[in-house]
């Protein structure tokens, strides 16, 4: 069979099964005491670079209390601190009637678009 001509499917279930024959290989070399031949490949996670479990809490709290700053749910002094912005009357007069003139310029030259 050309290797060509393997589905995608039969490929990882082959690549399965040469992993569990490798897995069963390092059991019995180890319970017969075997020391020979190349060393077992390790499967999953290297060694030491695990986390703890302390250094986790410190994370996901640290991640809560960003969280709840966005959301406004912390200080309520912070979220008093900052007022919500309030344009003036004259602020916004001269804003429409900046418009107004612009718009006045493009009708005058015959457009219907800025």
């Amino acid at each position: 069979m050309n290797i060509a001509n393997i589905s995608s499917a039969d490929l990882r279930r082959a690549i399965t099964i040469k992993e569990q024959i490798e897995v069963l290989q390092s059991e019995l070399a180890g319970i017969l005491g075997e020391s020979g031949g190349p060393a077992p490949k390790r499967l999953g996670r290297p060694p030491g670079r695990g986390m703890s479990a302390a250094g986790r809490a410190r994370i996901a709290a640290a991640q809560r209390a960003r969280w709840a700053k966005v959301e406004g749910k912390g200080n309520a002094a912070s979220v008093e601190a900052k007022p919500k912005r309030k344009m003036s009357a004259a602020g916004r007069a001269k804003i429409a009637a900046a418009a107004k003139a612009r718009w006045a310029k493009v009708k005058a030259a015959g457009k219907n678009r800025l």
